[in-house]
């Protein structure tokens, strides 16, 4: 039976209560001490890429990373300033173990911590 999940993710500025616009987010897939870059994408105005990160005919079960570059939107919109940033790159590993769900790995960032949960 082929795979029918799929990974979206979005990022949502809680510092501000609005949608990230502009980040981009970098999606490995994890074997070991191995990491091979799967797909790149930026997030909209909606805080959300414009397709899912991986679609479902790319979608397997198996160890990722998504890896959101913060840096550069924390610094745009005011919320911090210098050159070494507390929050400059943020790694997120997880598991997929159903290749027919739909897994959606959002990211709730702030200058100086975030959280993540898997969503529906």
């Amino acid at each position: 039976m082929p795979n029918t999940g799929y990974l979206s993710t979005h990022v949502l500025d809680t510092a501000r209560g609005v949608p990230a616009n502009g980040i981009e987010i970098q999606l490995f897939r994890v074997s070991g001490n191995s990491h091979r870059k799967i797909a790149t994408a930026r997030t909209n105005a909606d805080g959300r890429t414009d397709t899912p990160i991986l679609p479902a005919e790319k979608f397997e079960t198996g160890q990722y990373e998504l890896i959101f570059f913060t840096g550069d939107y924390l610094r745009k919109n005011g919320l911090v300033s210098g050159e070494t940033l507390f929050l400059d790159q943020i790694p997120l590993r997880f598991g997929v173990d159903d290749g027919s769900a739909h897994y959606h790995v959002p990211l709730l960032l702030s200058p100086y911590g975030y959280s993540t949960y898997r969503g529906s």
